[in-house]
């Protein structure tokens, strides 16, 4: 029986990725959705999804038994919703029953609005090729796919490896604070490197993007499904989930997903005291949170409620410390960097020759290049002198 599960902590050495790799299937009672879903590139280069999805016989909801099958649940919920959403010559403005209403249930006994997120899309949607090696690029593959290819991969596999990566920096957050709390100046240089190296290797990950994944490809292909329907022209009023009682019949808003939903920056920024000044991107960011698992949120805030590092570094005045504190935050910097590049060249540059979609909004339904811009400009403020 379907029940609401207990928010999931941090792994030490996976960070935000779940402790055991995803389910790749669910068992056999599913096996007409998993169908589907498996058949989703090809049924998307047809006229058949839409139809195909109504057809399906009930899911059995009453037979989801675990989180992991849980999660295998909301991957295949939200990419069939957004393939029925994105997948016509007009956007679908409704949900049908056999499709809203499982999914509506599931998600909310994970604490997240039923619409493809970053959780969905990334962090429970891979497989490890050889299970004795790493997660990391070359070993993974996705679970799930909707058109499939290199691109659409590698788009994904590349923010997986990123979580991987942050994972050695995100254990030692709070033993960043402890020190800082305790004026262990010595053992917060030594935390410090260990989180200044994982933003590194975050970055020299980032930087592998254009290897497999093309702009063009990614525009026309890859980011056209996922799209929400908060903010989106194209669904003004939303999308109605039909059969939801909660919803009463009535349109729903719910953002895209985006790098934003994930909790790595939030957390890195929380501990090196990296602030964004009120306005609407903060806003932004803050709803963000909504999308994220209930303990990526909790840890996100569990940073915040005790401060940051910055004041202890700047009161203490070691060098050496100083200098350590300035590293993070000028890594931090560049990985904003790299990622304002990116959303230049594969969204913004190619939006200006698409006569079809010239919507200059993120996925998650914002005007990101000046959000990005100013994220990056405001981390740069916070070096000390």
């Amino acid at each position: 029986m379907l029940t609401s599960i207990a928010a999931p902590k941090i792994d030490p050495e996976r960070g935000f990725l779940p402790s055991q790799d995803p389910l790749t299937r669910l068992p056999k009672a599913f096996d007409a959705w998993e169908s589907i879903a498996f058949g989703l590139p090809k049924l998307l280069a047809s006229d058949h999804v839409r139809r195909s999805i109504e057809d399906l016989s009930p899911f059995p909801l009453d037979q989801i038994t675990n989180d992991r099958e849980r999660e295998r649940a909301m991957t295949l919920f939200s990419y069939l919703g957004h393939a029925y959403v994105w997948r016509g010559e007009r956007p679908a403005e409704v949900l049908p029953k056999e499709l809203a209403i499982p999914w509506h249930a599931v998600a909310k006994s994970l604490g997240r609005p039923p619409v493809l997120s970053y959780s969905s899309y990334a962090l429970h949607n891979f497989f490890r090729f050889d299970p004795k090696r790493e997660i990391e690029c070359g070993n993974i593959g996705l679970i799930q796919n909707f058109l499939g290819g290199i691109d659409e991969e590698w788009f994904i596999l590349i923010h997986v490896d990123i979580e991987r990566k942050a994972a050695p920096g995100l254990a030692v957050l709070h033993a960043c604070l402890d020190a800082a709390e305790t004026s262990e100046a010595e053992d917060l240089q030594r935390l410090l490197a260990s989180v200044q190296t994982s933003i590194e290797s975050m970055y020299a990950t980032l930087k592998r993007m254009p290897e497999w994944c093309d702009p063009y490809i990614y525009y026309q292909r890859v980011r056209p499904y996922i799209h929400g329907w908060k903010n989106h022209p194209d669904l003004p009023r939303g999308v109605i989930y039909e059969g939801v009682e909660a919803y009463s019949g009535q349109p729903q808003q719910f953002r895209g997903e985006t790098g934003a939903q994930s909790a790595i920056v939030p957390s890195l920024d929380a501990m090196l005291g990296v602030e964004h000044k009120e306005d609407i991107l903060r806003s932004y960011l803050m709803e963000m949170r909504t999308y994220m698992p209930p303990g990526h949120r909790a840890f996100i805030e569990s940073l915040e409620a005790r401060g940051s590092v910055r004041p202890f570094v700047q009161r203490c005045r070691r060098s050496r410390l100083t200098e350590l504190y300035n590293a993070c935050i000028e890594e931090m910097e560049r990985f904003r960097s790299l990622h304002l590049e990116y959303a230049a060249r594969y969204i913004f540059r190619q939006a200006q020759t698409d006569d079809k979609n010239p919507h200059a909004v993120g996925t998650g339904g914002t005007p990101f290049m000046p959000y990005l811009t100013k994220h990056r400009e405001e981390t740069a403020q916070h070096r000390i002198r």
